[in-house]
Formats: C-alpha cells, sequence, structure tokens
C-alpha cells in the first residue's frame, strides 16, 4: 500500500489530516505512531478546527522537516533548503486547489457552527479531505 492510501485509511480511523500524513511516514523516520498521533493533533481542520491552513499541508510540511533530518548543528544554509522545499510544496498545492486555507478548500464550510458540522457530514466533504491528503503524499513523493 502506498502513503497515500495508508494516510486515507488513518483518517478514516478518526485521525486528523495532519495526524493521517505524519503517521503514513512514521515507520521511514522510526517513530513511534503515537508520537506522530500527539504531534499531529493540534493541527487538524486547520489548526485546531480555526480553518486556516489545512492538516493535510501542516502534516506535510512536517514531514519535509524531518526529511531534511535537520540538527543542532545544521545552520541558515539547510533552513534555507527546507524553507524552499515548503514553498515549491506550497506552490504546487495551491496550483492544484487554489489554496491552503481548510475553510476555502472546503467551500466556506465553517465547523465552528453547528450548521457547518452538518453540511460538511451531508455533502461528504471528507471525501475532498481525503483527495488533500492524497495529493500532499503525492507531493512528497517528488
Amino acid at each position: 500500500m502506498n502513503k497515500a492510501e495508508t494516510a486515507v485509511q488513518f483518517l478514516d480511523r478518526g485521525c486528523n489530516c495532519a495526524q493521517a500524513i505524519l503517521t503514513a511516514y512514521a515507520e521511514d523516520f522510526d517513530l513511534d505512531i503515537n508520537k506522530t498521533l500527539s504531534l499531529g493533533a493540534g493541527f487538524g481542520a486547520g489548526l485546531g478546527r480555526i480553518q486556516d491552513v489545512c492538516g493535510a499541508v501542516t502534516g506535510a510540511i512536517m514531514v519535509l522537516g524531518l526529511k531534511s533530518n535537520f540538527t543542532e548543528e545544521d545552520g541558515p544554509e539547510k533552513i534555507n533548503v527546507v524553507y524552499g522545499q515548503v514553498r515549491s510544496f506550497v506552490d504546487a498545492f495551491t496550483q492544484k486547489e487554489n489554496s491552503i486555507k481548510c475553510r476555502e478548500l472546503l467551500s466556506g464550510c465553517d465547523f465552528s457552527t453547528e450548521e457547518g458540522k452538518k453540511y460538511f457530514k451531508e455533502n461528504n466533504l471528507r471525501d475532498k479531505c481525503r483527495s488533500f491528503i492524497r495529493l500532499s503524499c503525492e507531493l512528497l513523493e517528488k
């Protein structure tokens, strides 16, 4: 199974989008799944349900950081490489989806209201979340 489908399975088991991405990549970095679930817990639904930056995007950015293997000894040159990778990722995601903001990606659905939560369920917007997770994994694999 590829990373995208693994991440979607974690989403379907109740993880948020950031947790799903991080957990799909946990083995690659010898990370305990429970630690990735804890690390990603506050990033779902656009940063703690604020609906700002999509959890699939923030999860992917954390994976980019893990891939950099950044250490205390590393300096500005290495962090600039990571920043460039983040910009490239965000640009590619935005080119495909026109935004990285959760609320915009979900057509203005507002999680802070009962109507918004109902709209999310009735319109099966979780399918959109699945597509954002798949896209994030696809971009990470490039």
